[in-house]
């Protein structure tokens, strides 16, 4: 089965929480409103890439004006404001916090940073999101307008500037009608934009409900802008999507990945496995044509095995002749290049042979001698020897020292 190319958006409606799908020309289309106030409680998600717009109660949006263009500036101004405002992310909460900017001029530019609650219990659906982002960003705007709406039962607004959202924010106000207490929050929120030199010059007030009955007088009685009722448009996927990423989600999609590895590599262990087999049974059945032959000339080859034994046997009686790495001289003098240099160590007594060193010896200080015991361990031409290197003692020279070294006789051949 392919896997669905469609698009769910999850967003808050006026009384409850909607699911949206995105339909063949494009456009998102209602599926399901709802009256539930958690978005944990939906039921019968539609399968596709889903998308959470979170409410904007759970959300606090700060703009703010820096007096810098430079880009590589904004998140560290950013996090700096926010800290004066108490806002503070909790790291161990995963991504609750993103930045965009609203527009660029010389020596200064405009940005619109988001902070999310940490989301509680039943704050996030039973479907693990793709992507996550808050509402007033699914809302369309064209130009500069006040946007007000109800969302789970409680008005809120946006400010837009130039088509980009400037700022949003849920209001108080929980009344069926938009009333003179929304119209103070506006016109408070509005002069709070212009004290931060923000200047918002919106040119109408759109209210956006199905409900052409609304008493719009407290709006027009506080505001010198046209004010309008008009329908709630079908939301659009903010661009760019927010990076906006809960600790439940990330965790949830850390532990994909890590489950998909493990079936790649159980795949790639399979496959493996499979070729080695194929491998091996092609080498026996290589094998297998040849044995007769051996087994043949095994038989022929018999009398010269008994011969080459005994060579091998009065060869082995010879090694400790003719391997240098037997001859005492040769292991005498990798045993003096191993005391160091110009420190006053010297030997008094070396009894050497192939698998056995006796060392007797003085040193002006346990420093030195440590040093020439290092330097025997470290020796890779005497690491065949097993060394028995005690701490030095007292002498009357300094110190005295015996280091004993014992190597393992070879193999006899039978």
């Amino acid at each position: 089965m392919s896997k669905s190319n469609n698009h769910v958006i999850i967003l808050p409606g006026e009384s409850g929480w909607e699911i949206w799908s995105r339909s063949a020309n494009g456009a998102f289309e209602l599926q399901h409103a709802t009256d539930l106030m958690h978005v944990g409680d939906l039921e019968n998600i539609p399968n596709g890439d889903l998308t959470l717009l979170f409410a904007l109660r759970s959300v606090t949006t700060v703009p703010m004006r820096v007096m810098t263009a430079d880009e590589a500036m904004f998140e560290d101004l950013v996090a700096l404001h926010a800290e004066r405002l108490g806002l503070r992310a909790d790291p161990l909460a995963g991504q609750l916090n993103d930045l965009f900017e609203i527009r660029r001029e010389n020596d200064s530019a405009v940005l619109l940073s988001i902070w999310l609650k940490k989301p509680g219990e039943g704050d996030l659906p039973r479907v693990g999101p793709k992507a996550f982002d808050l509402s007033a960003r699914a809302i369309s705007v064209q130009g500069s307008a006040v946007t007000v709406w109800r969302e789970l039962g409680r008005w809120v607004f946006a400010v837009h500037q130039d088509d980009k959202l400037l700022y949003a924010q849920a209001t108080a106000c929980e009344s069926e009608q938009p009333d003179a207490a929304l119209a103070r929050e506006l016109k408070f929120s509005l002069m709070q934009l212009s004290m931060q030199g923000l200047h918002p010059t919106p040119s109408r007030l759109d209210v956006l409900s199905a409900d052409a009955s609304l008493d719009l007088g407290a709006l027009r009685d506080g505001f010198e802008l046209p004010v309008a009722i008009r329908p709630r448009p079908a939301p659009v996927l903010p661009a760019p999507v927010s990076k906006l990423l809960p600790e439940d989600v990330r965790a949830a999609r850390k532990e994909a990945q890590r489950k998909q590895r493990i079936q790649l590599g159980v795949g790639a262990a399979a496959l493996l496995y499979l070729l080695l087999l194929g491998w091996l049974a092609y080498g026996l059945w290589q094998k297998s044509r040849r044995v007769a032959d051996m087994e043949q000339q095994a038989e022929l080859a018999a009398p010269a095995a008994e011969a080459y034994t005994l060579h091998m046997e009065r060869w082995h009686e010879l090694a400790d002749a003719i391997d240098i790495d037997h001859a005492p001289v040769e292991i005498l003098y990798r045993i003096h290049s191993c005391i160091p240099k110009n420190a006053g160590v010297r030997l008094t007594t070396a009894e050497v042979g192939p698998y056995e060193v006796n060392l007797r010896g003085e040193a002006p200080s346990s420093e030195a001698a440590n040093q020439f015991k290092l330097n025997l361990r470290k020796n890779t031409s005497l690491s065949r020897y097993d060394w028995d290197l005690p701490d030095s003692t007292p002498g009357k020279r300094g110190r005295d020292f015996q280091y004993r070294g014992n190597a393992a006789a070879p193999h006899q051949a039978p």
